[in-house]
């Protein structure tokens, strides 16, 4: 069995399989080839990769392997049908990538559809594990940019008070957002649509943000709903008030397969204080804040920083490309039987929980979106996103 690591396109610093990696899928019974300089960014030479075992080709031999995996989806022109590719699709928002894939006969595996609830399914968790750096690395950015310090300091010269940080959304990335601003001595504020996050807040160093009528926002599989108009004004109002004298708001809000809503208006933002700085998480899908721009960092007319920074993880590259490799190892891994590759349909983090489930949602499968070119049965919100 052949398995074909790709060079991420773009800008992304991050690879697919790091070199600790190889021995493993060795042991599974992989030939490793992998693309010219893929780990270069994230700070592994091609050398590394020989010495675990790998072997260093070009795109069009990775890309010709049984099968391929990457972060991004590829370019699919060189593959074949029959072929597997594991990678990030991304198939709400890009539904023409998944309809190239079933024209090519391929078998397309996305590690967002990861069914997140499914205790087996953890260890494969992309989402979380880039999640967790992503809010990580937030903060670090807003310390960077803010004009002030984090912790309290007591001088000869008097006294800093400590930074008030707001995060808006308590998923896997807000808590960690919290964490950090606690453990840079901080004092944060966080919210969330989802009645259980007090408790999860509190857990990290935060406080938590009350709105008058909260509802539990959160659907079977774990995230957050959308919301009705009048609560999201509500929700936006209430936090950006609490937002209005912090030196730091990282917004984390995201709907899976969707825009990111605006937590941010522009008119709350003329209310921030001047060396505020917004880090707006989801700048990749539009943007939490209304006056992000998407990979730029700029400053208001007021005065506020907004930095729309749309590949957090791969700002940590050398970390991000670790945790997705050993996602990569742990699904991949399942996909193996006596030596050969074997697609089980029965298997639920391929095709989703059988209704009965408490974690169930109707018309989402897992992570097996087509296979050998005909889309799963399961996945009957894809069969409409495609129509």
């Amino acid at each position: 069995m052949r398995l074909g690591v790709l060079k991420e396109s773009g800008e992304d610093k991050r690879v697919s399989i790091v070199p600790a990696s190889l021995k493993k899928f060795t042991k599974l019974g992989f030939d490793v080839l992998v693309e010219k300089g893929a780990g270069i960014s994230a700070h592994h030479a091609d050398s590394e990769y020989q010495e675990m075992g790998g072997k260093i080709t070009d795109r069009k031999s990775a890309i010709s392997s049984e099968i391929v995996v990457s972060i991004s989806m590829p370019d699919i022109g060189l593959m074949e049908s029959g072929q597997i590719l594991v990678c990030v699709s991304d198939p709400f928002r890009n539904p023409s990538g998944v309809s190239r894939a079933m024209e090519a006969g391929l078998t397309l595996l996305s590690m967002d559809m990861i069914p997140r609830r499914l205790s087996r399914a953890q260890s494969m968790d992309v989402n979380s594990s880039q999640d967790n750096l992503s809010g990580y690395k937030a903060v670090l950015l807003g310390a960077a940019h803010v004009p002030r310090g984090i912790p309290m300091m007591t001088t000869s010269a008097g006294t800093v008070r400590p930074a008030k940080v707001v995060v808006m959304g308590s998923g896997v990335a807000g808590l960690q957002a919290i964490a950090t601003a606690k453990r840079l001595g901080a004092i944060v504020f966080a919210s969330d649509v989802r009645k259980s996050a007090a408790e999860q807040i509190e857990s990290v160093g935060g406080r938590f943000i009350e709105v008058e009528g909260m509802d539990d926002f959160e659907d079977e599989s774990g995230y957050a709903k959308p919301l009705t108009p009048d609560f999201i004004n509500k929700v936006n109002e209430t936090v950006c008030e609490v937002a209005s004298d912090a030196d730091i708001i990282i917004t984390t809000a995201r709907i899976f397969g969707r825009p990111a809503p605006i937590t941010v208006p522009s008119d709350a933002v003329s209310n921030f204080k001047a060396g505020a700085v917004i880090v707006d998480m989801n700048a990749d899908v539009g943007g939490n804040c209304e006056l992000t721009n998407p990979g730029k960092i700029h400053t208001t007319d007021n005065g506020v920083i907004i930095i729309g920074t749309t590949n957090l993880p791969g700002e940590v590259s050398s970390s991000a490309s670790m945790l997705y490799s050993n996602n990569m190892y742990n699904f991949i891994s399942t996909l193996v039987n006596d030596g050969s590759l074997d697609i089980d349909l029965e298997d639920e983090v391929l095709v989703g929980a059988p209704e009965g489930h408490d974690f169930h949602v109707s018309g989402m499968g897992g992570v097996l979106l087509c296979h050998k070119g005909e889309i799963h049965h399961a996945q009957s919100r894809l069969s409409e996103a495609l129509k």
